[in-house]
């Protein structure tokens, strides 16, 4: 039998799946495996750290076949020396490095058309036409975009607390659950701690900024929602890539877009309300895309 391992490295963590032809067989999950420019060798030392851990539990040394889809390798030289970091690491016979949105549209559509939309560390949208023509929107970074993100929320309710501390706007719940249950016991520690933050590390704020929206905030709400509009935004132009009056399929990714957070039903609100979509309700899992390109290029 063939052994496959699919790989999500994301900006939140890392998500592996390991199988013998068919049959899942191990799982395993870590830190961050996303690939900042420079520091492609850092994420894959992280990255086949967690993979090891998945083959340990099938106990195995390696695999036939590792697919990776990082976030982070649009360019090939990252792609490249991502790949290079992994040879050298031996956790398969072959190794492919791919685009997390390449894996994501594999999960959700297989080689289908629809669009992926996708709200974790970061955002972006990505589109696959009846052509095979791939398609996207946003996806920049932190600097040029990610609008909609995880990082975006949360860096919207930090400015949000700031100005409530110095009295320039309302009052916040965000206050109390950055300080309670944040990575700070003060004001003064969390503006320290967000001098000095990764997007990464900001972006892990972001389901406290959901829980104090649930709760009636009219400040976290109102990011809530402002978020939403950005995501939805970034779907328009690649529906209008679709010819024709049929239902174009659609699939949400990432965490923040998950059944049990609040970002996701404002988006799909927006989303029906303006395009003809239809939308995957199972939430989608990258390393499943993965484990499917592996046993695909077998």
């Amino acid at each position: 039998m063939s052994t496959f391992i699919g790989v999500d490295a994301g900006g939140s963590k890392t998500a592996v799946l390991l199988a013998k032809d068919a049959q899942v067989i191990a799982r395993a999950s870590g830190p961050p495996g996303a690939v900042r420019p420079g520091r492609a060798l850092v994420a894959s030392s992280r990255i086949a750290a967690v993979v090891r851990r998945a083959l340990t539990e099938a106990h195995l040394l390696e695999a036939d076949v590792l697919v990776v889809g990082a976030a982070g390798v649009g360019r090939e030289p990252e792609r490249t020396e991502l790949r290079e970091g992994l040879r050298g690491e031996r956790l398969a016979a072959r190794i492919l490095v791919t685009g997390d949105l390449d894996i994501a549209l594999e999960a959700a559509f297989g080689t289908g058309q629809g669009i992926v939309l996708v709200s974790g560390t970061g955002s972006v949208a990505v589109a696959r036409t009846p052509d095979g023509t791939l398609h996207r929107q946003g996806g920049y970074g932190w600097q040029l975009g990610d609008e909609g993100s995880g990082y975006a929320v949360a860096r919207a309710a930090l400015e949000a607390v700031g100005r409530a501390h110095d009295g320039r706007s309302e009052s916040t719940g965000l206050t109390q659950a950055f300080l309670a249950s944040g990575p700070a016991k003060s004001f003064e520690e969390l503006v320290r701690w967000s001098s000095a933050a990764e997007p990464g590390e900001v972006a892990t704020l972001a389901p406290l900024v959901f829980g104090v929206a649930s709760k009636g905030d009219v400040v976290a709400q109102a990011i809530i929602q402002t978020a939403a509009e950005a995501l939805t935004r970034l779907v328009a132009p690649l529906v209008s890539l679709f010819a024709g009056k049929g239902q174009i399929p659609l699939a949400l990714a990432g965490g923040n877009l998950s059944p049990d957070r609040g970002l996701r039903a404002p988006v799909l609100t927006r989303l029906r309300r303006t395009h003809r979509l239809t939308i995957r309700e199972v939430p989608l899992d990258p390393a499943e895309g993965a484990l499917a390109l592996a046993r695909r290029s077998a």
